[in-house]
């Protein structure tokens, strides 16, 4: 059928509409916009924050790839608290051997449980090449510490992760100094490079390593994931 003119004027009306409609939902007008994202530095320093402020994390360190011949830290899972504590194990690579090993830290006392030895006994962890877990949240010399240090700071892709893969969660990259990352991890020398990955929240959620943390070795990773931000826990040395 024809069109008569008034369709047509009202089709061109529609024609002007449908833009301006499309604008007012998310398009052209920056009135609706949202406000600038952080930069790399004031989201590093949110994380950082959240870190030293919670109580407690579910914390795990893990390597691939130590180097051969080490005696070193393959692993630690457990709870991280601020009081500064540590209840978990560390897997522990001795003369070839892997060991697990449940640990208890509390403010400078580190209590194991030795294979092969009853009960608890007081242990320093830098004989077996492992930092005190105790030390992992501490503001000054832990995890969160290292996020200040970061020179060459970049900001990456955003990937799916978390516990069910249901975080977005933002890559960060740079280097930090071997001094800084000792404080963490006895016996790190020279640069490392450090990738953190933070939620939309500020939340860091992991942080990998890359360096050489043992003398006279190679370069291996450490990755270090934090979850359940608020976690408490009473923790008492169970050792003499």
């Amino acid at each position: 059928m024809p069109r008569t003119g008034s369709t047509r004027a009202a089709a061109a009306a529609l024609a002007l509409l449908v833009p301006l409609a499309l604008a007012a939902c998310g398009g052209g007008d920056d009135s609706g916009a949202e406000p600038e994202d952080q930069s790399p530095e004031e989201v590093l320093a949110d994380a950082q924050q959240q870190l030293t402020d919670t109580p407690g994390v579910q914390l795990s360190l893990t390597t691939d790839d130590l180097p051969d011949g080490i005696n070193g830290i393959q692993k630690a899972v457990g709870t991280a608290t601020a009081a500064p504590g540590f209840d978990g194990s560390l897997t522990v690579f001795l003369d070839g051997q892997a060991f697990d090993v449940p640990v208890i830290a509390v403010d400078g006392v580190v209590c194991a449980q030795i294979p092969l030895t009853p009960g608890w006994s007081d242990v320093d962890p830098e004989d077996y090449g492992a930092p005190d877990p105790a030390g992992f949240l501490s503001p000054d010399d832990g995890f969160a510490s290292l996020l200040d240090t970061i020179t060459d700071l970049e900001k990456g892709d955003s990937v799916r992760g978390g516990a069910n893969n249901n975080e977005i969660l933002t890559t960060f990259s740079g280097t930090v100094p071997g001094k800084d990352v000792a404080r963490v991890i006895p016996g790190a020398t020279g640069d490392f490079d450090l990738t953190a990955q933070v939620t939309e929240d500020d939340e860091l959620r992991e942080m990998a390593l890359t360096g050489v943390f043992y003398k006279n070795a190679d370069a291996n990773t450490y990755t270090v994931g934090f979850d359940d931000y608020g976690v408490t826990k009473d923790l008492k040395a169970p050792c003499p």
